[in-house]
């Protein structure tokens, strides 16, 4: 069983940055592609990016491109998004996930097999 744990959310001001950190235990971290998610109130769940368990593979969604960067380390089974310039449509909760063994990275999060309990983000104007 495969269990992830966030953490690094906080309240934070527009335009300041922010690191989430997703510790994944159980299984083999390296054969695992991994994502991150949001939810805001209201809305639904949210695809923000994903990484493959294939050295430089990531993908974003548009809004949070060339701002956010999904890594890895897995010496340390740990992901991280590295959010900068943060803005208030960005508050959510956070959540971290993982797809089985050797399956690609995907921004369906129906396709993701397990998850974390989330870390919230907030971001005030």
């Amino acid at each position: 069983q495969v269990h992830l744990v966030e953490s690094g959310g906080g309240l934070v001001q527009a335009g300041d940055s922010l690191t989430l950190s997703c510790v994944v235990s159980g299984g083999t971290f390296n054969e695992h592609a991994l994502g991150w998610f949001r939810q805001a109130p209201g809305k639904e769940r949210e695809f923000v990016a994903t990484i493959s368990w294939l050295p430089g593979v990531a993908f974003y969604r548009d809004s949070v491109k060339g701002r956010f960067t999904i890594s890895r380390d897995n010496a340390k089974n740990t992901m991280y998004l590295q959010m900068n310039s943060l803005e208030p449509e960005d508050t959510a909760a956070y959540y971290c996930a993982a797809r089985g063994p050797l399956s690609p990275p995907t921004t369906w999060g129906s396709e993701y097999e397990y998850w974390g309990q989330g870390t919230q983000v907030t971001v005030s104007s």
